[in-house]
C-alpha cells in the first residue's frame, strides 16, 4: 500500500418515502394523470406488491438517493427498508414512469456496486503527467447498516509516473468485503509524451522526373535540324 493513501466512505443515509396500496382497477395512465407513479416492492421474504407513490416526491428521492441509499417505505403495512432496484424513464420527457424497490432482509448482507468519488489533486497531474481513472465503482458485500453512498479516493498520493491506486487500498466499512478483484487498478499515472509531427517525404523518383524535364527554349538550336545528316 502506498503511504499516505486516504480513502474514506460516506456515512449511511436513510430516506423515508410514503407509498399507497395500488388499486388494481386503476391503470398506470390514470395514476400518472393524478400525479402518482406506479411502483412495486419485493424481496426474498416479500411477495411482489404493487403500490403508488407521489411522482414529485419519488423524483426528489431518486435524484438524491440513487441506488445506494436505504429507503424506508411507509404506508404499506410494516415499514420496509429497501433499495431502488430499477426505474423506468420516459425517453422523450425524462419523467419517471415506474420504480422497483428491493426489500432488504434483516440480518443479511447485500452485494452491490458503490460509486467512487475522486477527491484531491494529484501532484503528478500538476507536473504535466496524465491521470487515468480505470474504475468508477467497486463491488462490495456489506451490512445494510453500514451501506455507503459512495467511496472517496484521494488522488493526492499519485506523485510520480507509475504510481497507482488499487481496489484493495480503498477503505471500506467494518462489515464490508471487497468483491472486485483487489489488484484491479483504480487510478494510475502515465507520462505525458508530446506527439512529434513528421515532415512529409517527397515521393520517390520526383527528383529524377524534374531532371528529365524538356530542354529550355534556347537549347532547341543545339538539336539537329530535321533531315540534317549527322557528322561523321
Amino acid at each position: 500500500m502506498q503511504n499516505g493513501l486516504k480513502s474514506v466512505y460516506s456515512s449511511r443515509m436513510t430516506v423515508a418515502l410514503e407509498v399507497s396500496p395500488r388499486d388494481s382497477k386503476e391503470s398506470s395512465a390514470e395514476l400518472r394523470a393524478r400525479g402518482s407513479v406506479p411502483a412495486v416492492f419485493y424481496g426474498p421474504k416479500e411477495d411482489s406488491t404493487p403500490v403508488s407513490i407521489n411522482a414529485r416526491k419519488l423524483e426528489q428521492v431518486w435524484k438524491s438517493a440513487g441506488e445506494t441509499t436505504i429507503i424506508t417505505l411507509k404506508g404499506a403495512g410494516a415499514d420496509k427498508d429497501t433499495l431502488i432496484k430499477d426505474v423506468q424513464v420516459d425517453p422523450v420527457t425524462g419523467i419517471l414512469v415506474h420504480a422497483d424497490f428491493y426489500v432488504l432482509e434483516k440480518g443479511k448482507k447485500i452485494t452491490l456496486n458503490i460509486p467512487l468519488e475522486f477527491i484531491g489533486e494529484a501532484p503528478a497531474e500538476k507536473a504535466g503527467h496524465i491521470i487515468s481513472k480505470a474504475l468508477h465503482e467497486v463491488e462490495i458485500e456489506v451490512s445494510p447498516a453500514e451501506l455507503p453512498q459512495h467511496l472517496e479516493v484521494d488522488l493526492a498520493v499519485l506523485v510520480n509516473v507509475g504510481d497507482h491506486i488499487m481496489a484493495s487500498q480503498i477503505k471500506l466499512p467494518a462489515s464490508a468485503i471487497l468483491v472486485t478483484g483487489p489488484e484491479e487498478i483504480i487510478a494510475s499515472v502515465a507520462a505525458f509524451v508530446e506527439e512529434k509531427i513528421e515532415e512529409p517525404v517527397a515521393a520517390e523518383g520526383a527528383e529524377g522526373a524534374e531532371g528529365a524535364a524538356a530542354p529550355a527554349e534556347g537549347d532547341a538550336a543545339a538539336a539537329p535540324a530535321e533531315g540534317e545528316a549527322k557528322a561523321e
